[in-house]
């Protein structure tokens, strides 16, 4: 069920009052703390001071992060992605002359990039990244967070990107197919106070609906968490259902490895443990690599 509160642009899935506060304990291991919560759709605003040293951050994980192409689907087109026809950009020679004499019969005099010619046009790629902002992520976790969402961003900008903030409740930073602009959503990250209990089943469930009819072939979903769940259902139900599921581990503090696992085997994904911000880079390298 759903139901509309607050005021802003971030769109928040906020567990109903009365359900399952009973049972939203701190798990001991691998997710023990399940409940029954469930969501709804909200509106919130969040204020807060966007700290210099994290945009810093942001720069230091994106100068290292180099995130590989696509895998096309036959050995032929492997490394090269499908044929298009797009505006000249002085890097092709292959004009496409159907194409061209279209844009001429109105324009005869044209400019470079009215001529069209065929490229190789790469796979687009659906990505959503699903960020742990719960009070265990608190301090220098969540700013890394902050940071590796600015840096990835800048990196998939001609991708599809979402970006989901969650805690107990969810928020939509980014939505699928959306224009990316990698600071704006690193403002937005810091301007979520860290706080409450980790429902991981939630950003899982709307992840799969950010991607529903998308092909699955180039859809993932990154997960940045300690993964140390303690409100909500069981999130490896949830976990299998979409097409990939990335881990990355934060294990500077406290940590449920054995649901990361957990998460990424079932998700047909990679686990990564990653300790402070110099290791966002190469995994998520590793993990673009499969």
């Amino acid at each position: 069920m759903f139901s509309i509160a607050g005021s802003g642009s971030g769109l928040v899935m906020r567990p109903q009052p009365g359900r399952g506060s009973a049972a939203a304990t701190k798990p001991s291991a691998s997710g023990a703390g399940f409940t029954d919560d469930e969501g709804s759709l909200a509106l919130e605003e969040e204020t807060a001071t966007v700290d210099p040293a994290v945009r810093l951050r942001a720069a230091q994980i994106a100068a290292r992060l180099s995130v590989p192409k696509p895998v096309a689907d036959t050995a032929r087109d492997r490394g090269a992605g499908r044929f298009g026809s797009v505006a000249y950009r002085g890097s092709s020679d292959d004009i496409d002359l159907d194409r061209t004499l279209q844009v001429l019969a109105e324009k005869p005099v044209p400019d470079d990039e009215d001529i069209v010619v065929r490229e190789r046009v790469r796979a687009k790629r659906s990505v959503v990244l699903a960020v742990d902002v719960s009070g265990s992520m608190k301090g220098e976790r969540v700013r890394t967070a902050a940071a590796t969402v600015g840096a990835l961003a800048g990196e998939l900008g001609q991708d599809a990107l979402s970006v989901i903030a969650f805690w107990s409740d969810a928020v939509v930073l980014q939505r699928l197919g959306d224009p990316v602009r990698p600071m704006e959503l690193l403002d937005a990250m810091l301007r979520l106070p860290a706080r409450g209990l980790t429902n991981l089943a939630f950003p899982l469930q709307l992840a799969a609906g950010q991607l529903a009819g998308v092909p699955p072939r180039n859809a993932r979903v990154i997960l940045l968490s300690d993964c140390v769940h303690n409100a909500g259902p069981d999130p490896r139900p949830l976990a299998g259902r979409l097409p990939r599921l990335d881990v990355l581990l934060d294990t500077s503090g406290e940590k449920d490895v054995e649901l990361g696992r957990d998460l990424a085997r079932i998700g047909r994904g990679t686990f990564r443990a990653i300790r402070t911000f110099h290791d966002i880079a190469p995994a998520l390298g590793e993990v673009f690599r499969r």
